[in-house]
């Protein structure tokens, strides 16, 4: 369990174990999300990649990209149009 002290201004230092687990560099933001009465605090860069990568679920098989060799050739048509 870590301990930070809220500032006059309402800031919190996060403590270097938590930055760490979080992956948190200078300039990234933190989200602050509530689930069940708590408040959890997370990388805001990892829940957005999350959230697109579950939107994003199935679209490939539905494109008929089923290998790594249909992306391939996908991505060289799309070159060749450019």
């Amino acid at each position: 369990m870590e301990l930070a002290r809220l500032s006059s201004k309402g800031q919190i230092t996060i403590p270097i174990e938590i930055r760490t687990k979080l992956n948190l560099k200078v300039g990234d933001k933190v989200l602050f999300l509530e689930e069940n009465g708590n408040i959890v605090i997370a990388n805001s860069a990892l829940i957005a990649l999350r959230e697109f990568q579950q939107a994003m679920a199935g679209e490939a098989e539905k494109q008929g990209l089923r290998s790594e060799e249909n992306i391939n050739q996908l991505v060289k048509e799309i070159r060749s149009e450019l």
